[in-house]
């Protein structure tokens, strides 16, 4: 059988933020699998990492290539295919009714699809896969109905449960050959909203992590007062909850620093959170690090902390536990499938200040041997369900399985009030 040939549909790549997305295209290249990357825009910040430098170069990007080639490709799918376009021209529409943006806004989607269906042909692919159930899958479904292949995408958790209506993720489902979800959590929240029927479709794939990470020299948890925190700095993230946390324990005269590697819109609010509560000189905000970066601060810190109201099952946390860090996380969707409170780590309220407080300092007061069970239980559950290149082989098994014939798409069904 030959080896799928996959373009790849992406919002922004590469991005500091999505790894797991650069670690699952190479371990499927690693897997035979022949891999475009087609992305609406590149990442507006530098990039620390070398390999997403090098990844930078071998995309092609939509909007960079200009008004004129989105105008060319748009009437090359008119005079090659004018059912197939228009079709493509009404699927917007109704996409972009009652949806998430205006409907001009889905028709512009249509101008990118029929550049990206032009790169499908001019490289051979011969199935579309996007990340993210929003417009990166609109873009990728609408891509496929004007060239005619099929597509796929991932689910990755509050994207697509918060607003599975607005963006229309039922119809998305159900034009898919299949859908990947990230954890069993999003496997459900997907079936929530779905026909019994298409319930098959939804098959779970880990993100995962590599040999940096899981192959990495163990070394002891560290017998030190410091915590880091990982990710984009927005509301989702919980970073203010963390904070007060902190002065929580630092007004109980437990001393304590704080590591806060990434940066977004929220990075000046929580420095003058930081300032209000009289903890400035106990935090450090280090802005976007490279891979190797952050896995010198995991192992140097004594714990990684999640404090996040919404999440999928965020790959730091896979990354901590194969380094032998343990993890204090929210208990929200997906993540109890892999912090295990009291085995691998503490899991607590979203948003409960106290609660965080005491894990945090339960995490100081712990013993050098509970720390160590905890990196060992930690360390077997990521080899177990989060190596890149197993996942990878699932998701190659997947595209392995689509018809080369795409099956008739059914009669639309109308969306739920």
């Amino acid at each position: 059988m030959p080896h799928p040939h996959v373009g790849y549909v992406l919002s922004e790549y590469p991005k500091v933020s999505h790894t797991f997305i650069r670690r699952e295209i190479l371990a499927l290249e690693g897997a035979g699998v022949q891999v475009e990357r087609f992305a609406i825009r590149g990442w507006g910040e530098d990039l620390p990492d070398p390999t997403d430098r090098d990844e930078a170069t071998r995309t092609r990007y939509v909007l960079a290539s200009g008004f004129m080639s989105l105008l060319g490709a748009m009437l090359g799918s008119l005079l090659r295919s004018p059912l197939r376009t228009w079709r493509g021209f009404w699927l917007a529409t109704r996409m972009g009714w009652r949806g998430d943006r205006p409907v001009f806004v889905h028709w512009i989607y249509v101008l990118e699809a029929a550049l990206i269906s032009k790169w499908v042909r001019e490289r051979a692919v011969t199935h579309l896969h996007a990340h993210f159930g929003s417009n990166p899958a609109e873009v990728a479904m609408l891509a496929a109905e004007l060239s005619g292949i099929t597509y796929s995408f991932t689910a990755h958790g509050t994207v697509e449960t918060d607003g599975a209506i607005t963006i229309k993720l039922p119809e998305k489902i159900r034009r898919a050959a299949f859908v990947v979800a990230v954890s069993e959590y999003g496997r459900a929240q997907m079936m929530r909203w779905i026909p019994f029927e298409d319930w098959k479709k939804i098959h779970v794939v880990h993100c995962g992590i590599d040999a940096d990470f899981l192959e990495h020299e163990h070394t002891d948890v560290p017998d030190v007062d410091q915590f880091v925190a990982v990710g984009r700095l927005s509301g989702e993230k919980g970073h203010l909850i963390l904070v007060e946390a902190l002065a929580r324990l630092v007004a109980q005269g437990q001393t304590c620093r704080l590591v806060i590697a990434g940066d977004g819109p929220l990075r000046s609010a929580i420095l003058k959170r930081c300032r209000e509560l009289g903890v400035e000189r106990f935090v450090t905000i280090t802005g976007w690090l490279s891979g190797e970066e952050i896995r010198a601060w995991l192992i140097r810190s004594r714990a990684l902390i999640l404090p996040s109201f919404a999440e999928g099952l965020p790959v730091v946390i896979m990354e901590s536990l194969a380094l032998g860090r343990p993890v204090i996380a929210s208990w929200v969707s997906g993540v109890p499938e892999l912090v295990k409170d009291g085995q691998t780590g503490w899991l607590v309220p979203a948003g409960d200040v106290p609660s965080l407080a005491e894990a945090m300092s339960a995490c100081l007061r712990s013993t050098p041997e509970r720390l160590a069970a905890m990196a060992s239980a930690g360390k077997t559950a990521v080899r177990k369900a989060h190596d890149a290149k197993i996942e990878s082989q699932k998701l190659a098994a997947l595209f392995r399985s689509i018809d080369e014939t795409p099956a008739a798409v059914p009669t639309p069904v109308r969306d739920p009030l």
